[in-house]
């Protein structure tokens, strides 16, 4: 049985204008500028927290940046997430292409233009650690430039097609950047990683952000699904990588760090198959808006 999810995802190529530098890891960086200029164009009131707002409901910033909550979240997830450059930290000079993944989930594509002109008016103010510059030149989906300043955006899918038919008994997850899941507060190491509290933590982010579109990812209740992701093995050959950053909204110094390497899953992966090629693009674990939890399946 095939189904669909709505989801895009984007490269964004910027010019490089003013001598432009980002950190070791560039996710919450980007994140920032994004939010920032996303709110510039968004506002109606000019007030400085969205606290309170009548528009709140309906404005795109809260929409895409700050979900307002409902259905008994507090924190719903946001219909986004950022791909930063690869680990370490970069020097772009005027003249180089400064390239990054931005995805788009449920309610958030349909605002991809407001978002188009949000990231162009952040790289315009300055971005990173000097205030570095830069001109987008285009946005591409699935290898086709769909975009380019002054022309209108090519029609393009806004959704992927889901099948659990093809799923294998062993799957390897390669982690790109740092896995954070939690247990009472505090990120697990590697040695404390099982498959269980991954696929759980999967299937809740995949139902969460599909809520907004009313689309239903469930075949099987998710009860039934923790119970089968009993009967799943593990083997996991990953290590710990801290990373610190700064957050200037709440002017404190975080500590971030999280599990990079393979995960090798083997059993009957049919009912989750579908949940880990989604998590491809959604991530999965805390701090996956900007970033972090990426992996590709091999």
């Amino acid at each position: 049985m095939t189904s669909t999810y709505p989801l895009a995802r984007y490269r964004f190529e910027f010019e490089v204008s003013t001598p432009l530098r980002l950190p070791d890891y560039a996710g919450s960086t980007l994140r920032g500028a994004f939010g920032h200029a996303l709110r510039q164009l968004s506002c109606a009131t000019r007030a400085k927290t969205c606290t309170g707002c009548l528009l709140a409901q309906t404005c795109p910033y809260t929409r895409i940046f700050e979900p307002v909550a409902s259905g008994g979240l507090a924190t719903p997830p946001v219909p986004y997430v950022v791909e930063p450059p690869q680990w370490g930290a970069r020097q772009y000079l005027p003249g180089d292409t400064l390239a990054f993944h931005f995805t788009l989930i449920g309610a958030g594509v349909e605002h991809f233009p407001l978002c188009i002109m949000a990231w162009q008016r952040a790289f315009l103010r300055g971005v990173g650690v000097v205030d570095g510059t830069a001109r987008l030149c285009c946005v591409q989906h699935a290898d086709a430039v769909i975009y380019r300043p002054g022309e209108n955006v090519c029609e393009h899918s806004q959704f992927i097609i889901l099948d659990s038919q093809d799923a294998p008994e062993t799957v390897t997850l390669e982690f790109l950047t740092p896995l954070r899941l939690q247990e009472n507060g505090h990120a697990l190491p590697p040695s404390k990683l099982t498959p269980r509290p991954l696929l759980t933590a999967l299937m809740r982010r995949v139902s969460l952000l599909a809520a907004q579109t009313q689309t239903a990812p469930f075949l099987q209740p998710f009860s039934e699904l923790a119970r089968l992701a009993d009967g799943v093995e593990g083997q996991v050959d990953m290590e710990w990588r801290d990373w610190t950053r700064r957050s200037s909204r709440q002017q404190c110094t975080m500590q971030l760090g999280g599990c990079i390497g393979s995960w090798t899953f083997t059993g009957d992966l049919a009912p989750f198959w579908n949940f880990l090629r989604l998590g491809e693009y959604l991530h999965v674990g805390k701090e996956a808006s900007f970033g972090l939890g990426q992996y590709r399946l091999l």
